[in-house]
């Protein structure tokens, strides 16, 4: 209201309509927002000249304008910098400047919590353990004992969105996502793949807050005392870990390991003893699988009969992934009867000899029904049985190393 009387302004609702969301404004902000709003006012509507001792009114609606263009700028600058940033970290060597091409900076990845159904218990177990340490650092200063977590591990059958939740992790945590596998650190030139880790660690911590994410972790860290394992391998495990958990190490580095993994149970004990963090992401059950068919079914055309508790009871064992499948597959049916339709006009037409009548559209398309959703349940099926000896072994070492485990003495019945 200061920075309007001094330059010849005043705006009589300036307290009630103008909202500035979480903003500390500065003189050059004020000006900014003062001179958009001017703009904004001669261009849509008649500024009369202010006689003498006469304060020029502006009215709420341009100030508020003002308000929400600066605030878009500000946002587009960010992420603009936020790119910009990315690009021009500092690189010591060819490694790292391979990896930085892969990063993925957090409002590039596109998944939210809000898009994966059901595992709530394990939403908020990351958001505890990842988020919080990654958003508020300072209140993990304090002690020896509140340092932010360096590994977790996602372990279940496939498809229950274990990637999914890592991703939406470095979304809502803010953090860059580095997706490691073994093309991306391997090479044929001995000596090079223990560098590619060297850079994967180096580079996480430059662009810290950061996230290395390792799918189908066994695959690149299994048991070490395999026969027929290769020692290049050998030495790029050894590599990784010592990166990862050794004497190069910083406590207070906000960088993450999150592993995924179906097969846990073939993962190195020194990989086991670096992941502390152990959760089952498993088999969702009927009430689950309502929340999940009800994300992927949001931004359908969805008839009146449709009856997802139905359909939730229908896909006993299904997988989140399996339910989309089914989704997929019901939605081809309504297509699939207009271009039957669209066929039968377009032969009739050339038959009598009449124009052929035009293309249906998208608009055109009737809304998905209960039908559809049965008939697809007959033609996909859960793609794990839950009785397998997979899942059995699963479920035997959640109970031995995952989270809220019995603990029981008894050998697992595969290290026989």
């Amino acid at each position: 209201m200061q920075f309007l009387t001094r330059n010849g302004l005043e705006c009589a609702d300036v307290e009630t309509t103008v909202c500035v969301k979480d903003r500390t404004l500065t003189n050059e902000c004020v000006d900014k927002i003062v001179g958009y709003a001017l703009s904004h006012q001669v261009m849509n509507s008649t500024v009369p000249t202010p006689g003498k001792d006469v304060l020029l009114a502006l009215s709420g609606e341009s100030l508020q304008h003002g308000v929400d263009l600066s605030e878009r700028m500000q946002n587009d600058h960010k992420k603009k910098s936020t790119k910009k940033s990315l690009k021009d970290v500092a690189t010591e060597n060819e490694f790292e400047k391979r990896l930085l091409g892969d990063v993925i900076p957090p409002d590039e990845i596109g998944v939210s919590f809000d898009d994966i159904g059901a595992l709530e218990n394990v939403k908020e177990t990351l958001k505890e353990l990842v988020m919080l340490p990654l958003q508020r650092p300072e209140l993990f200063s304090k002690g020896q004992l509140m340092k932010p977590c360096k590994g977790i591990l996602l372990f279940g059958p496939p498809g229950t969105g274990k990637t999914m939740l890592a991703k939406a992790v470095a979304t809502e945590a803010g953090a860059n996502f580095i997706n490691i596998s073994m093309s991306s650190i391997g090479s044929k030139w001995f000596g090079e793949g223990e560098k590619y880790v060297k850079a994967v660690f180096s580079l996480a911590s430059k662009i810290a807050p950061s996230v290395i994410f390792v799918d189908e972790v066994d695959g690149m860290l299994g048991r070490r005392e395999n026969p027929g394992e290769h020692e290049a391998m050998r030495k790029m495990k050894n590599e990784f870990m010592v990166n990862w958990d050794g004497l190069r190490t910083k406590d207070k580095e906000r960088v993450l390991v999150l592993a995924a993994t179906n097969r846990p149970f073939d993962l190195d004990e020194a990989v086991i003893r670096r992941l502390p963090r152990r959760l089952m992401v498993n088999l969702p059950d009927a009430t689950n699988r309502k929340k999940i068919i009800s994300v992927i079914l949001a931004k359908e055309d969805l008839a009146e009969d449709v009856d997802l508790e139905a359909v939730a009871s229908l896909t006993e064992g299904y997988s989140g992934s399996d339910l989309k499948n089914l989704c997929i597959t019901a939605a081809h049916s309504p297509i699939r009867e207009i271009l039957e339709k669209e066929k039968k006009e377009r032969s009739l037409a050339e038959a009598e000899n009449k124009p052929l009548p035009p293309k249906y559209s998208s608009s055109d398309v009737r809304p998905l029904n209960m039908s559809d959703l049965k008939q697809a349940h007959e033609q996909v099926c859960a793609s794990i049985s839950s009785d397998s000896t997979n899942m059995n072994e699963l479920v035997q070492w959640n109970e031995l190393y995952g989270e809220g485990g019995s603990r029981k003495k008894t050998p697992l019945s595969y290290f026989m």
